[in-house]
């Protein structure tokens, strides 16, 4: 039984509910990474919607990441 279910699925229909673009996110959060660069600076520990678990790769520190679906982006990182 996972008792963030509820709370993750609420998280994952407001994060959702409309495409955001690239420049809103970051108005709102931050530094954004796509895929592509989320590779570059990440290692992906794992998934659990709508949070990522990382190792950033300039220093080993894990932490955690929010995302979208579509357009797939990730924010506000959280370091452990």
């Amino acid at each position: 039984m996972d008792s963030t279910e509820d709370i993750r699925r609420q998280l994952v229909a407001e994060i959702n509910t409309e495409a955001h673009s690239r420049a809103s996110l970051e108005a709102q959060h931050g530094q954004i990474w796509d895929t592509d660069e989320l590779c570059r600076d990440f290692e992906v520990l794992g998934f659990l919607a709508p949070f990522v678990v990382v190792r950033r790769l300039s220093d080993g520190r894990k932490g955690s990441l929010m995302f979208t679906h579509s357009p797939r982006f990730y924010f506000c990182f959280q370091e452990d």
